[in-house]
């Protein structure tokens, strides 16, 4: 099977961020199949061109054997605006639908990963031209993620969007989702018939992200010692709301032995690392984006990882996969985002839900864990158990191609 994978913000080599896509399509072309992916030429989180994409509009790379990505040109303006990143994802979009019809070949089924929406143009007008079915994947629900973070404010794209994401609905023969709060949101709001949803959750990188000595290089190099380590990785974003560390970080300043350590980069970094200046905030450490399997070398280091969000009530339907990578570690997790997140960490007793946004909760949680590290230990064994379960990446990658050959591919017209 020809997999037509329409992933915007797929990663490339050494690349810091989700690596979902990239592990199914490696566990998928290891089976066989094969798999090309139309992917952008900016990074989701810095909003850089490496300088290889630049001036061009469609770059051939080979990710491994049976493994291609096309990289589609996107417009440099995505960091500077909300009409900038519109035209960035509209760009994306126009050189997909070139690259799908003119590069890609003769493929099976075509899946397209979201947000952004705008995939779900390329795959409608790729389905149709080259008739294949498609699948539309929901990453984060948009566009109410957008809209609730203030982001999408104009009304009329605010119509736009809504349009294109029943539009996608409407032309996709399966639509899988990440998390069962996204999967009652289409039935219950949504109307979409549930014999045409699956549920293939993110999951755990076992073969990346794996319990390792706390005592590593990444301590040495930034003078970490044997102080005690919260780190957040990931986007530093307005979804993100990473100023609640900052306020956490106060409450914290008199234990000169902890610290909170935010890796990763995105628009509002510039301004979390100023706030840091003005507050004097010397336990606060920010570490730039690296790569996947540097990344796991920076969790092992810490005593807790954390994941936050703005408190909106989308965020109540995410899994974080940074919360799958924190487990894998064998890492204590302190959860700041309610709902499905919460319930998951809960479930598999991984570690201390604290209310989105509280930052004198969030240090107060830091505190309990700091002085009793059997809390630590017990929450990290039992997240390690949890997602070798249930989360394993390479079983939810098998689940996923059984889908599409049992009920997309198999009722191609």
């Amino acid at each position: 099977m020809h997999v037509l994978v329409v992933h915007q913000y797929f990663l490339g080599k050494d690349d810091a961020g989700g690596s979902r896509w990239n592990q199914f399509a490696k566990y998928w072309s290891q089976k066989g199949h094969k798999v090309t992916v139309l992917a952008g030429t900016v990074h989701y989180a810095t909003g850089q061109k490496p300088p290889e994409y630049k001036g061009k509009f469609i770059v051939r790379d080979e990710e491994s054997e049976n493994v291609e990505v096309l990289r589609c040109y996107v417009s440099e303006s995505y960091n500077k605006s909300f009409i900038g990143r519109f035209w960035a994802y509209l760009s994306f979009a126009i050189s997909s639908i070139w690259a799908g019809l003119f590069y890609a070949g003769k493929c099976d089924v075509i899946i397209c990963t979201s947000p952004p929406l705008t995939v779900g143009l390329t795959g409608w007008i790729l389905s149709k031209l080259k008739r294949i079915p498609m699948v539309f994947e929901v990453r984060d629900l948009w566009p109410e993620s957008a809209i609730d973070t203030g982001v999408l404010t104009n009304k009329w794209l605010i119509k736009l969007s809504y349009w294109l994401e029943k539009r996608s609905y409407k032309s996709a023969k399966w639509i899988n989702v990440l998390t069962p709060a996204f999967e009652r949101k289409l039935i219950e709001n949504k109307n979409i018939c549930p014999d045409k949803i699956s549920m293939i959750p993110n999951g755990a990188d076992l073969d990346i992200f794996k319990p390792g000595p706390r005592n590593n290089w990444v301590r040495e190099k930034h003078g970490l010692g044997d102080k005690f380590v919260v780190t957040y990785v990931g986007a530093h974003g307005k979804a993100n709301c990473l100023g609640q560390m900052l306020e956490a970080a106060e409450h914290l300043i008199n234990y000169p032995d902890i610290v909170l350590m935010l890796v990763g980069d995105g628009m509002e970094k510039p301004m979390l690392k100023e706030a840091a200046i003005q507050k004097n905030l010397k336990n606060v450490l920010f570490v730039d984006s690296v790569p996947k399997n540097i990344i796991a070398d920076y969790i092992t280091a810490s005593n807790v990882c954390t994941a936050v969000l703005k408190k909106i009530d989308t965020f109540k339907t995410v899994y974080p996969n940074k919360v799958f990578d924190y487990m894998s570690a064998a890492r204590p997790v302190i959860i700041g985002i309610d709902g499905v997140a919460r319930k998951l960490i809960e479930d598999a007793g991984a570690g201390i839900y604290v209310e989105p946004e509280n930052a004198k909760a969030f240090a107060d949680a830091v505190l309990k864990l700091k002085e009793n590290y059997q809390f630590c230990n017990e929450y990290g064994e039992n997240g390690l158990v949890f997602v070798r379960k249930s989360f394993a990446r390479e079983i939810l990658a098998e689940k996923y191609v059984n889908i599409l050959t049992d009920k997309v591919v198999s009722i191609k017209k």
